[in-house]
């Protein structure tokens, strides 16, 4: 199946956006201060439909009904979801492999500030596991992007006489 990362990334943010949406309905299992304001509401609503928005987008890339939506108005977004996903999951990658390795046992900012303690239990677990979903995110992402983006031109709603590649 040579469309597995598009569809292995529509998934991912599925379930990114399952994790988020209780947070709006006062779903707090971290316990972490400033998750009941409306700035976080609304900061987590963005990423809802970030993610929402972004699971159609790359189902676009390989579905039939994708092929009547302008090449641009799929890969600009699926662009700065790889972006932002490459700065959130690089870094999170390197943080967890530090804190597992003993290099950085209190993360990265641990490095650069002695009043940051080590993290543990669930603490520490969330940590590892958010770090590791966002760079999963980008290692799926990434790809079914470039996919897209190398696959030869595509057509738009827009049909040009003579051109097979129309619709």
């Amino acid at each position: 199946m040579k469309n597995w990362s598009a569809y292995a990334s529509a998934a991912w943010l599925v379930a990114f956006v399952g994790w988020h949406v209780p947070f709006l309905f006062g779903w707090n299992p971290f316990h972490g201060e400033g998750m009941d304001g409306a700035v976080f509401h609304a900061y987590n609503a963005t990423l809802i439909g970030m993610a929402a928005v972004g699971a159609v987008v790359v189902l676009a890339t390989v579905r039939p009904w994708g092929r009547r939506v302008p090449r641009w108005l799929l890969l600009t977004p699926l662009v700065v979801g790889c972006v932002l996903l490459v700065l959130r999951g690089v870094p999170g990658f390197v943080e967890f492999v530090a804190q597992v390795t003993g290099l950085a046992p209190a993360g990265l900012v641990g490095l650069f500030d002695d009043d940051v303690a080590a993290p543990t239990g669930a603490e520490l677990w969330a940590g590892y596991a958010i770090n590791l979903y966002f760079f999963l995110g980008a290692i799926l992402l990434v790809p079914a992007t470039y996919r897209f983006w190398r696959a030869p031109g595509r057509g738009t709603a827009m049909a040009v006489p003579g051109d097979d590649q129309s619709l």
